[in-house]
């Protein structure tokens, strides 16, 4: 008995369209030549182990009140990364230098 394999359906362009366009909710990827803020970088100027930078971190993205882009920057199972400037790495700031209150 042989099966078939289905294979993708295939994008025809038409004149209109000059490139493929990305699923609705698909993010972008970061252009290479932009330099990005890394958890690493970000935990050495604060003076922090990265381990407890990122379980920092994780906890103040689900507080979606106090730190709301912070979340929705950052995507599961991938490094923490922010474009210098970015409203997600001023959260990440605020986060990592908030005194745990215990």
């Amino acid at each position: 008995m042989t099966t078939t394999e289905p294979t993708k359906p295939i994008t025809v362009l038409t004149k209109g369209d000059t490139a493929a366009k990305p699923a609705s909710g698909a993010k972008t990827p970061v252009d290479p030549k932009i330099e990005l803020v890394t958890l690493d970088q970000l935990a050495r100027e604060l003076k922090l182990p990265p381990r407890d930078a990122r379980m920092l971190l994780r906890l103040a993205a689900k507080q979606t009140k106090l730190y709301p882009t912070l979340g929705k920057e950052h995507v599961a199972r991938q490094p923490w990364q922010w474009t210098p400037g970015s409203k997600a790495l001023a959260e990440a700031r605020k986060a990592l230098s908030a005194t745990p209150t215990v």
